[in-house]
C-alpha cells in the first residue's frame, strides 16, 4: 500500500497563504525568550489553508518561516513538497534572511531541485518531490517558504503537526480549512484548542490558532509524538479518487470502500486451483492447509512495489500474481486470500499500519491511518495471521512489524477493527550461556550459545536469511563490545513456528580482555550483554513511561581463570524490581572458575 498519503506523516504538515501585508522582516531579537529554551529552531510563523472545491479536487497553500539557531536545527531549513498523479506542486517560493531579518536572497525557479521519490523495493511508482534549501550555515538565519500543491483526489485530508519534531518551538500559526455547502469533514485534536467556525458565503471555515508554544524534549520510552504535541488530524466523510468514490464516516463504510476495490480479483487460473486442491485436498487440519499454501505463496512469488494512483490502494488480480510471480503487499496479500478461498478457507484481508517502531492509530477516528497489507484467517478457536510479503517467516508469526496493533479487517458481511497478537514478556526471549577460559595473558576463549525467541529473535532471523558469510561476520564484529576479539566460527539453527526462536553458537577470542597489572587479574564478567544506554535522571519528567516491548534476558557465565588467584574484589550481589521492569546479578568464586 502507498505510504504517501498516511494521515499523520510528516508530509501533512501543509497549508495556507498568508495573510500579512507588506515586506515581512525576521529579527531574532523579536522572538520571544522561553521559545529559545532547548530549541534549535523556532517556526517564526505558520500559515495553513487547506480548500475543499469539490468532490473530486481541492488544494492546500502553506507558507512558513523557521529561524535556525544552530546547525542541530539545519534539518528544519528544507523545503519539500511531492507530487504525483493525484497532485501537483503549482507555486514554490523561498527567501533566506540574516539574523537582523535582513533579506539575503530569494529562491529561483533554477535552484528548485525536482527529483525521482521511487523506492528502491519498487517497480514503478509516480512519486516525485520537489525541494529547495539555501544550504546556510551563518547562526543565526531564517528560512521563508510559500508553496501552492493541487489535489485530483479527496481521499487523504491533510493534518497540521505544529511541532515536526523535538526542540523547536512555535511563535505564531494558524490553520483554516474551507469547505463548500454540504461537504462534511471530521477532525480531531491533540493538544490543541477548538476552532473557530465560520459561516461564509460559499459555506463554512474552520480556524485554528497557536501561539507561543515551546521547544519539547523528547524523554526515553515516551508515548508518541501525536500524544505529547500539538496536532490536528482531518478526513473526509465523503470522497474520490480517480473514479471511485467512497465513504469513511465509519471503519465499516470505509472497509465497502476497500473491498469494492478488491471486488473480482480474487480469480485463479486454472493451473494454480489445480495445484491448490492437489496440495491441500487430503489435508484435513487447517493450519497444515494454510502452512502449505503459505509456503507455496512464499516459494513462488516475491515483492515488488507498484504504486501508481489508484494502483497505491487497489491490487493486482490473482491472475496477474501467478503469471507474473510478484506483487506488492496487497496483491500478494489478495492472492494468498484467493489460494485459501479455493481451498475452502475463508480469510480477511486487513489494513494495518506497518513499522518497528511504536505505531499510533485513531481507533475512534476511522480515517485512512494504514500503510500495508497483512492476512488474518479466523480458525475455531484462534486466528493465523500471515505476512505475505516475507519469503522466510513461518506461517502465523507476525514478528515486530506488525504486531500488537489495531488493523482493520476487511469482510463482505462488515468491516471491523481488531489487533494483532502481542507477543510477552516469556515469549520475548534472549538466553545466553558463556563457557570461557581466561588466560595468564589476559586472553580470552569463549563459546557462546544464544537462543533468541519472539520479537527478541527478529533481528537475528533477518540477518541469517538476508545475509551473507560476510556481511553476518561484518555484524557480529560491530555488535561484541571487546577491544579486541575475532569470530572463529558461527552457527543458526533457525526453529519455525508461530513462536519461532533462533539458536546462535560462536567461539570467539579476544585479546586483552582482561586487565593484568602486577599481581592483579582484573575481570569483567558482563562479556556479551552490556549496554550502551546511559539514562540521565528524570527529576522533570514531563510523560508518561511506555516501553516498546517487553522482554526477558538471561545470561550465565563460567570463566575459567588462571591458577593461583585468589579474590580480593568481587562485586555484591544486586537487585532491583520496580514496576518498571526488574534486574538481579550475582557473582561466585569456586575454585579456578568465576561463575
Amino acid at each position: 500500500m502507498s505510504t504517501k498519503y498516511l494521515l499523520l506523516v510528516a508530509f501533512c504538515t501543509a497549508i495556507f497563504s498568508s495573510l500579512r501585508a507588506g515586506n515581512i522582516e525576521y529579527p531574532v531579537s523579536a522572538i520571544p525568550p522561553e521559545l529559545l529554551v532547548h530549541a534549535n529552531a523556532v517556526k517564526r510563523f505558520e500559515e495553513y489553508r487547506f480548500e475543499v472545491i469539490s468532490l473530486e479536487k481541492a488544494r492546500y497553500y502553506h507558507k512558513v518561516a523557521y529561524t535556525i539557531l544552530n546547525e542541530n536545527g539545519d534539518k528544519f531549513a528544507q523545503c519539500e513538497e511531492n507530487y504525483d498523479i493525484l497532485q501537483s506542486v503549482v507555486l514554490m517560493e523561498g527567501r533566506l534572511f540574516d539574523e537582523s531579518g535582513k533579506k539575503i536572497k530569494s529562491l529561483r525557479s533554477s535552484d528548485i531541485r525536482d527529483e525521482s521519490a521511487t523506492s528502491s523495493m519498487n517497480l514503478a511508482d509516480d512519486n516525485r518531490v520537489k525541494s529547495h534549501n539555501f544550504y546556510h550555515k551563518t547562526y543565526p538565519y531564517t528560512v521563508e517558504y510559500q508553496t501552492e500543491v493541487k489535489l485530483n483526489s479527496t481521499m487523504f485530508y491533510p493534518g497540521w503537526v505544529v511541532l515536526e519534531d523535538e526542540k523547536l518551538s512555535l511563535q505564531d500559526g494558524q490553520m483554516t480549512v474551507s469547505l463548500p455547502e454540504g461537504v462534511q469533514f471530521r477532525y480531531k485534536t491533540f493538544n490543541c484548542p477548538e476552532p473557530v467556525v465560520a459561516l461564509v458565503k460559499s459555506g463554512k471555515t474552520y480556524t485554528w490558532t497557536l501561539k507561543n508554544i515551546p521547544a519539547i524534549r523528547k524523554e526515553v520510552a515516551s508515548p508518541t509524538w501525536y500524544e505529547v504535541s500539538p496536532v490536528v488530524c482531518m478526513a473526509p466523510v465523503q470522497f474520490s479518487i480517480q473514479g471511485y468514490q467512497g465513504n469513511m464516516a465509519t471503519w465499516e463504510d470505509f472497509g465497502k470502500f476497500v473491498n469494492a476495490l478488491r471486488d473480482g480479483r480474487d480469480i485463479l487460473p486454472d493451473n494454480i486451483r489445480k495445484t491448490v486442491h492437489a496440495m491441500t485436498d487430503g489435508v484435513s487440519d487447517p493450519y497444515k492447509k494454510i502452512t502449505l499454501l503459505y509456503e507455496f505463496l512464499q516459494q513462488n512469488t516475491h515483492y515488488i512495489g507498484v504504486q501508481l494512483g489508484i494502483g497505491g490502494w487497489q491490487p493486482f488480480n490473482a491472475m496477474y500474481v501467478a503469471s507474473n510471480r510478484y506483487g506488492d503487499c496487497k496483491a500478494l496479500t489478495n492472492y494468498m486470500y484467493a489460494l485459501l478461498k479455493e481451498a475452502g478457507i475463508r480469510s480477511n484481508y486487513t489494513l494495518v499500519q506497518a513499522g518497528h517502531e511504536r505505531t499510533f492509530v485513531m481507533t475512534d477516528f476511522p480515517a485512512q491511518q494504514f500503510n500495508h497489507v497483512i492476512l488474518s484467517v479466523p480458525l475455531k478457536s484462534d486466528t493465523v495471521w500471515l505476512e505475505c510479503t516475507d519469503q522466510t517467516l513461518p506461517a502465523g508469526y507476525l514478528s515486530g512489524f506488525t504486531s500488537d496493533r489495531p488493523v482493520l479487517l476487511i469482510d463482505d458481511n462488515g468491516s471491523k477493527l481488531a489487533r494483532t497478537p502481542r507477543y510477552a514478556m516469556q515469549d520475548n526471549l534472549q538466553i545466553r550461556t558463556i563457557s570461557a577460559v581466561a588466560g595468564e595473558d589476559g586472553h580470552l576463549s569463549a563459546d557462546v550459545k544464544t537462543m533468541y525467541r519472539g520479537l527478541q529473535q527478529d533481528d537475528v532471523h533477518s540477518l541469517v536469511a538476508d545475509g551473507t558469510k560476510e556481511t553476518i561476520l561484518k555484524h557480529l564484529k560491530e555488535q561484541i563490545d571487546l577491544p579486541d576479539y575475532d569470530v572463529i566460527s558461527y552457527d543458526y539453527q533457525e526453529h519455525k513456528s508461530r513462536l519461532p526462536s533462533m539458536t546462535e553458537t560462536l567461539a570467539i577470542k579476544a585479546g586483552n580482555y582482561a586487565q593484568v597489572t602486577g599481581k592483579r587479574f582484573f575481570i569483567q564478567p558482563n562479556i556479551l550483554s552490556k549496554t550502551h544506554n546511559r539514562l540521565t535522571p528524570d527529576a522533570d519528567r514531563r510523560f508518561d513511561v511506555e516501553f516498546k516491548y517487553e522482554y526477558r534476558d538471561i545470561d550465565s557465565v563460567e570463566i575459567v581463570i588462571p591458577a593461583g588467584y585468589q579474590p580480593e574484589s568481587v562485586p555484591q550481589d544486586l537487585e532491583i524490581l520496580s514496576k518498571f521492569g526488574q534486574y538481579c546479578s550475582s557473582v561466585k568464586i569456586m575454585g579456578d572458575k568465576l561463575l
